[in-house]
């Protein structure tokens, strides 16, 4: 396998710097090619076998290599590590790298003949087979997603109008639960339904977008991160907090899961309410990052009274960085400059010492929160956190410097 020199990528690594000719997304994503090749060296066991069941998961504080998790239902992180080696091989393409590709991707394959388990679902296979299917086309990766997709909307209630995302948890918050999260992997029920599947899935995308839209943010766009519904008659109950500060704060990821989610569904809907929504659940993200932030990447959760002390969450501004690319595509061509502007600007953070990993282990970043309430992954490499940072530099580089030429 080529490798392209560690030690020569991190004197050359100048971070994104903003010039007049755009960002250099060159350099940060051979050292995402640089840091994948170093992981999967680690990977390996003492025969230079991979053991494809077990998913890269985090790196805590003073560890140098993932910690993984058995590939199942309830580890709703086991699809991005997959995700991470399509997105490498589709800019490095190096044909070891799409092998390894394909033995996380398949080990998945079990998603498509089971029950869901939760609205994780919907992430385990867009970040594995869908990222698949775009690089290579595979039928039976097609295949997998659209079975996937019609067992994903077997969690819908016609009643509330949303997806349940924790069937195991109704009990616990007294009625049907919707969190935030769940509006990403309305993007496979779309994708299905204009790769073959019913148009109900598309039906039930609208519909739960829909219904979130009304229910689960407040007046200034920022959002709970859980709804809950009342299971037989469908009406709104509350909305409260699971990984967040409190039920009123703004859980940082949580708000990036809205803006996000609401820019893929304004891709496949073009419906003006949507994309109008998208940039309020921004405005106010970006408003709340000037306030809390010493840079473009924000604290775990934005009413943490310890401010400027509090965890940093990287994995936030992956994702909002990615998802700004792409929404500033869609809006007026001023709006558009200002989310490419700190688009630009949260990557730029990302790729300095301060945030990229480097030498100290084999991920791409440092600094992200998990369950801040629950104290698990507080201050850690993890695994979401390099899917959607190289998401962004690769969009940045097949978006905003394509347009440009």
């Amino acid at each position: 396998m080529k490798k392209i020199l560690f030690a020569l990528t991190i004197c050359t690594l100048t971070a994104c710097h903003t010039q007049e000719e755009g960002m250099n997304v060159e350099e940060p994503l051979q050292y995402c090619v640089s840091q994948v090749n170093r992981a999967l060296d680690n990977l390996r066991d003492s025969s230079g076998n991979y053991d494809y069941t077990m998913e890269p998961r985090n790196i805590l504080e003073g560890e140098t290599t993932w910690n993984r998790r058995k590939a199942s239902a309830e580890e709703w992180c086991s699809g991005f590590w997959p995700g991470v080696l399509w997105m490498t091989y589709s800019y490095a393409k190096e044909d070891c790298i799409r092998q390894v590709a394909e033995g996380y991707t398949e080990s998945l394959s079990f998603l498509a003949k089971q029950p869901a388990y939760d609205h994780d679902l919907g992430f385990l296979v867009i970040n594995s087979f869908l990222k698949g299917y775009e690089v290579t086309g595979n039928d039976e990766y097609k295949r997998i997603a659209l079975a996937a997709a019609d067992t994903l909307a077997t969690l819908y209630n016609e009643k509330v109008g949303t997806i349940l995302s924790w069937p195991r948890h109704v009990k616990d918050y007294g009625g049907h639960n919707t969190i935030m999260d769940n509006m990403i992997n309305l993007e496979l029920l779309f994708w299905a339904a204009n790769n073959g599947g019913s148009e109900t899935l598309k039906d039930i995308a609208i519909k739960h977008a829909e219904t979130t839209m009304k229910n689960h943010f407040r007046p200034d766009g920022s959002c709970y991160h859980v709804a809950v519904y009342d299971t037989l008659d469908g009406h709104f109950i509350k909305g409260v907090t699971h990984q967040g500060y409190s039920d009123s704060s703004m859980w940082s990821r949580g708000q990036s899961w809205a803006i996000y989610g609401y820019t893929i569904v304004y891709r496949f809907t073009k419906d003006v309410r949507f994309l109008d929504h998208a940039q309020k659940v921004t405005d106010i993200y970006l408003e709340r990052l000037k306030e809390t932030s010493n840079d473009w990447v924000p604290i775990w959760d934005m009413d943490d009274p310890r401010g400027l002390q509090a965890p940093k969450d990287a994995s936030t501004a992956c994702v909002v960085a990615s998802a700004l690319i792409e929404l500033s595509q869609y809006v007026d061509e001023e709006k558009g400059k200002t989310y490419l502007h700190a688009a630009e600007r949260m990557l730029s953070d990302l790729s300095t010492e301060k945030y990229q990993s480097r030498e100290k282990n084999v991920s791409f970043l440092l600094h992200s929160t998990g369950h801040h309430p629950a104290g698990s992954e507080i201050d850690a490499s993890i695994i979401y956190a390099d899917y959607y940072y190289i998401e962004a530099l690769l969009r940045w580089k097949n978006i905003v410097l394509e347009k440009k030429s």
